[in-house]
């Protein structure tokens, strides 16, 4: 919820707020997990050196919007030596940084036009965040109703945008297998027999839409659920091990 980040300048989320000796904040998804996965290889570098190496750049939009951009926030930032222990080869790296910029770039932006395509699927999305978040009786009314119909209309504005078919299943249909593709036959993942971090992010934007209809559509009319069902086997052996 909004108040829940007064405390920042910036508007969006996710943010991080790490204790490394002071109160340090990442922001942008990309970012932190960059910042972070470089944290956990290069141990020479503290977090800090490392968030300064992914200086916002404020932008100003046709409409006067004031917006910051990252952009080097898909390079982790390593020596020659620790690059060669991730990336043996070039086109690893080059490969991973093109998917994740992917995902930003277009997968996220097909999932709202799908999770609020109609205003049912739209109210059903707001009846799981209203009961999955801090709301109260009477706030989560409002949110669930209000929130409904105004982002089945928004829905509706961020398909003209994006240029979505009329129906934004296909596309979403058309994406995945895309990935799908790109990993191949011959690999669990696109990091080979683990995933790297355009698995992770591939897989973070689909999760969203877990129980939801959209979701459930996107499993059964591509071929996605295999690489998705090892992507959770993988993150839930790694969440009991942290």
């Amino acid at each position: 919820m909004r108040k829940e980040i007064k405390f920042s300048s910036y508007r969006k989320v996710p943010i991080l707020l790490a204790n490394a000796g002071s109160p340090l904040q990442l922001n942008d998804s990309s970012v932190i997990i960059s910042a972070i996965k470089t944290y956990l290889i290069s141990k020479r570098k503290s977090l800090e050196e490392i968030v300064s190496f992914y200086p916002p750049m404020k932008t100003v939009s046709e409409k006067g919007k004031e917006t910051f951009e990252y952009g080097n926030k898909y390079w982790l930032m390593l020596d020659e030596t620790e690059t060669k222990r991730v990336y043996p080869v070039k086109e690893v790296r080059v490969e991973e940084m093109k998917w994740r910029k992917w995902a930003d770039d277009w997968l996220v932006h097909l999932i709202s036009p799908n999770v609020y395509r109609t205003p049912r699927e739209a109210l059903a999305s707001f009846d799981y965040i209203v009961r999955e978040g801090k709301f109260g009786t009477v706030e989560g009314f409002f949110a669930k109703y209000m929130g409904a119909i105004a982002m089945f209309f928004i829905s509706k504005r961020l398909k003209k945008r994006h240029h979505l078919q009329d129906n934004v299943r296909e596309d979403l249909y058309e994406a995945v297998n895309e990935w799908v593709k790109a990993v191949g036959k011959q690999r669990l993942f696109m990091g080979g027999s683990q995933p790297n971090l355009a698995d992770l992010a591939v897989y973070g934007v689909l999760r969203v839409m877990e129980g939801l209809e959209a979701f459930d559509d996107m499993m059964v009319n591509t071929k996605i659920q295999p690489w998705y069902q090892r992507m959770e086997e993988v993150v839930q052996k790694t969440e009991f091990t942290i």
